[in-house]
């Protein structure tokens, strides 16, 4: 697999990634941001690609325990490397998320993180390459992501995710009955636009009420000026500086 040498968070993190497939951009970074792990905590992602969102993750906070699942051998082996290459252990399995039984059957996590593919199968023209078909694509239906994510929780812990807006019935179909405490961020690209993505965060045995967030608004300016970084402060903080995505914020 030819890759590139891409840098995440300022430059702190450098990452092999495919030239042609499945590239990360700012979405795996955010949900990084967003988790709410804690030193000496096991995290699981499903679906970890070469690593951007667990490794982002490992920097800023120190002593995670990083566990991953990637049903593509040549991107599981990227992020093991793309791990050993920034001093961080990160425990990857290749299988499908759905596969039974799931893979770390006999294991529960802090947390679980997860980007899944953002368009249904019938909705969107499969990519040729199959990284980025994986990547865009569900090959499993999402009820699947979350209902393995419910599994692989201790009690009281976390499940937080991003993902499409328009797919946000469908999440909170598959979090009911299984995970409480649910609080949605929408994300909108500039002010004035609608948002266009969700960060979801659940937790198991969670009882609170639930929670629509304030929007955040991901750029300022009215229009992108070329050459001209326009990340609103907030998201040029996780984005550079690895800092911790504020919810509602």
């Amino acid at each position: 697999m030819d890759t590139s040498q891409d840098g995440f968070l300022g430059g702190r993190l450098q990452l092999a990634q495919p030239k042609i497939g499945y590239r990360a951009g700012i979405d795996p970074v955010l949900l990084a941001a967003a988790c709410p792990a804690k030193d000496g905590e096991h995290v699981l992602e499903l679906g970890c690609g070469v690593g951007v969102a667990s490794l982002c993750l490992a920097a800023r906070v120190p002593g995670v325990r990083l566990h991953g699942v990637e049903i593509l051998t040549d991107y599981a082996q990227l992020a093991r490397g793309n791990a050993a290459q920034n001093s961080f252990e990160f425990d990857v399995q290749v299988g499908c998320v759905s596969a039974r039984p799931t893979l770390f059957y006999d294991q529960s996590f802090h947390q679980v993180i997860m980007n899944p593919p953002y368009f249904r199968e019938d909705a969107s023209p499969t990519p040729p390459e199959a990284g980025r078909a994986s990547g865009r694509s569900e090959q499993v239906a999402l009820s699947h992501w979350i209902e393995t994510a419910a599994k692989r929780l201790r009690p009281r812990g976390y499940l937080t995710l991003i993902q499409r807006v328009e797919r946000l019935p469908d999440i909170l179909a598959g979090l009911s009955g299984r995970l409480g405490s649910i609080s949605v961020q929408p994300l909108a690209p500039r002010d004035g636009r609608a948002p266009h993505l969700v960060l979801v965060r659940a937790r198991k045995s969670g009882r609170a009420a639930f929670q629509l967030l304030a929007t955040q608004i991901l750029h300022v300016g009215a229009a992108h000026v070329k050459d001209c970084p326009d990340y609103a402060p907030q998201i040029s903080a996780v984005l550079r500086d690895g800092a911790v995505f504020q919810w509602g914020g």
